[in-house]
């Protein structure tokens, strides 16, 4: 290997490291404020966002973005009458949806592999790490939401959910 390619190699491994620390440290400022949105969502469906901000160890806009990801992941899989039944389950649903944050990445970022690594649920991954939440809380936030939307709609309404989640 030539000093050149190395050298480059070594400065894309760095940029990575910093990219990613920076993320992580914006992710984790205290000072950071959250959205408008997050907020409006948190106090539109307190009873879902305080079950999952429990769950995953989140806080209520946290909580309120990582909802709105996973929605918005299920009614892009499901006819619109099928997430229709969804909606009414879930108080404050359209305040859910607006909260979620983007979950793409520039083709080759850090964001845009963990989104293709992580399969079928890569955006919500995207969206859980945009948020400053672990990936691997997605699979912790599927149950709460599936069992807030049997006990609110019903169980056939749950399982749209569940299915279209899974």
């Amino acid at each position: 290997m030539t000093v050149n390619r190395l050298f480059a190699l070594t400065c894309a491994a760095l940029f990575v490291l910093a990219y990613a620390g920076d993320l992580t440290a914006r992710a984790s400022d205290p000072q950071a404020k959250p959205s408008a949105a997050a907020s409006a969502a948190a106090h539109a469906s307190p009873d879902l966002t305080a079950a999952l901000s429990k769950e995953i160890g989140a806080t209520p806009e946290q909580s309120a973005g990582a909802a709105g990801a996973l929605f918005g992941i299920a009614k892009s899989r499901l006819q619109a009458a099928e997430f229709a039944q969804i909606a009414t389950a879930v108080p404050g649903m359209s305040a859910l949806l607006k909260a979620a944050p983007p979950t793409g990445g520039k083709s080759g970022s850090p964001l845009s592999q963990l989104t293709a690594s992580a399969g079928a649920l890569g955006p919500a991954a995207a969206a859980f790490s945009n948020l400053g939440l672990s990936p691997d809380l997605v699979a912790k936030a599927i149950p709460v939401l599936t069992s807030f939307v049997t006990k609110s709609g019903g169980a056939n309404v749950g399982s749209l959910l569940a299915g279209a989640l899974k």
